[in-house]
């Protein structure tokens, strides 16, 4: 997700070109918006979380217990 943020901010900046501080802090928060509808829908679509707690180790780790 924070992928996502961090490049629709990129692209919203591009297209605004801010010329303050606030203006640039509406950008981040318009790039963060579009970040969180994103990982809303997809988890309404998938019925499943997308964002865990787990990180890589331990997800490899319960892979290979079901194996």
């Amino acid at each position: 997700m924070n992928m996502l943020a961090e490049a629709s901010t990129k692209d919203i900046s591009q297209a605004v070109n801010p010329k303050s501080f606030e203006e640039s802090q509406k950008v981040a928060q318009q790039g963060g918006n579009v970040a969180k509808v994103a990982l809303q829908e997809l988890e309404a679509r998938t019925d499943k979380k997308v964002v865990t707690g787990l990180n890589a180790k331990q997800v490899l780790q319960e892979k290979n217990k079901k194996q």
